[in-house]
């Protein structure tokens, strides 16, 4: 939580938090500052002291909803700033936050540096800084083990609402897409037609479920997966627009929305089959299911999480499949991690890797997923079950988000011969 940064800037003995970059998708600072349209921000924490934020004038109004101390950066003249490092554009911009962490009183110590920016920018002002201020120390942190995702891995009660009202939309969207799905027509050979009794391609389905999303006030920041047949069965494929849409097929959906400005993220998976499906599929989702449903029955408080990912590997190689258990990094049956946590970054602590440290634990407030799956692609076929859920206070767990698991969606317009 928030609360935390203290505590761990105190334990990486980090005297200043140093973020950059806009307001909005750009988790350190949203964090921070509540999002909100502000450009080419800087940002500076003390350890112990509220966090001031410098922003340009014209953005002085958005900068002030954040409810931190704002300054301006008019107060450091750029083409003051020029002059004085005889045209150098990276000295200058390190000129300009050295006197912005001189006067909130930085003028050594360690300094952690974070936020979304252009990474060539970035790194030649911070190398002209630490050239000229050689009594700070700029410290970069692994990413997924910052102070800010320690920070963020516990959340108060108000960022789980967050989460939850994204999960809301999330569960709407995809009841959107299965009652499109099987409204369609079928021609003979099996393929769904659209509005215009064209075949149905995959594309258009994603179409409608982008629009969907936005017409909600969510976002898609980091995309999402639709995908049938071949690539149902390789996890992070995003699906080809030009496949057909068929029946007795699977079909991974797995959709991640945020709210809009790049806020708080929901994680979500469903696997389908159109009208039927053929027994090896029924087999293999049944399976998944099996695992999903025994993983929740057995989630414990402050449990390692990747003890969890040890169980799931153990029931599949179990049923005969691989798993990175036993097989290393394997392209085939179980060749993931199980799961998560979900906030300001669709991946965050706690993780669930079998390489991941015992300090990734369902600990109350940590808001996780849960993510089994098989994968199949020279067979054609792919399965994943996901949901969110929250570890209360009271060490409860909660799913955020209810929806049915049905494998095979019945078509309204079809039946089997």
């Amino acid at each position: 939580m928030k609360s935390d940064l203290d505590a761990l800037m105190q334990a990486r003995n980090l005297d200043a938090l140093l973020v950059l970059g806009s307001a909005e998708h750009n988790p350190p600072m949203y964090y921070l500052t509540g999002g909100g349209h502000v450009s080419g921000a800087t940002l500076i924490k003390k350890r112990g002291e509220t966090p001031v934020l410098f922003c340009n004038d014209m953005e002085r109004d958005e900068a002030a909803k954040s409810g931190l101390p704002t300054r301006s950066m008019s107060l450091y003249p750029f083409s003051e700033l020029m002059k004085e490092a005889g045209g150098n554009q990276s000295l200058a911009n390190a000129l300009g936050t050295k006197k912005m962490l001189a006067d909130l009183g930085v003028t050594k110590g360690r300094v952690g540096i974070y936020g979304h920016v252009e990474l060539g920018s970035a790194f030649a002002a911070l190398t002209q800084l630490q050239r000229i201020a050689p009594d700070l120390e700029l410290v970069g942190e692994h990413g997924m083990d910052s102070v800010f995702i320690r920070a963020m891995e516990t959340k108060e009660e108000a960022e789980v609402e967050r989460i939850r009202r994204m999960g809301q939309i999330t569960t709407e969207v995809v009841r959107l897409t299965a009652e499109f799905l099987t409204s369609c027509e079928v021609r003979e050979d099996e393929v769904l037609l659209n509005e215009k009794g064209e075949p149905l391609k995959l594309g258009e389905v994603k179409d409608k479920i982008r629009l969907w999303v936005a017409e909600r006030g969510a976002e898609l920041p980091e995309g999402f997966i639709f995908a049938i047949g071949h690539d149902a069965g390789v996890p992070h494929s995003a699906g080809n627009p030009e496949d057909l849409m068929r029946l007795g097929q699977t079909i991974v959906y797995d959709i991640y929305p945020a709210e809009a400005g790049g806020g708080y993220f929901y994680d979500f998976t469903r696997t389908w089959s159109l009208g039927y499906a053929t027994p090896e599929a029924e087999e293999l989702y049944g399976q998944v299911k099996e695992i999903f449903d025994k993983l929740w029955e057995n989630f414990d408080l402050n449990v390692s999480f990747k003890q969890y990912q040890r169980m799931t590997c153990e029931y599949f190689e179990s049923k005969g499949h691989k798993s990175q258990l036993n097989f290393g990094s394997p392209t085939e049956g179980y060749v993931h991690s199980l799961g998560h946590g979900v906030g300001l970054n669709i991946h965050e602590r706690p993780f669930s890797g079998l390489m991941t440290g015992d300090d990734h634990r369902l600990s109350p407030g940590v808001v996780v997923t849960s993510e089994p799956g098989l994968y199949y692609p020279e067979r054609g076929m792919g399965f994943r079950i996901e949901d969110t859920f929250w570890v209360r206070p009271d060490g409860r767990m909660e799913m955020l988000a209810d929806y049915p698991y049905d494998f095979v969606l019945p078509m309204k317009k079809w039946k089997k011969k």
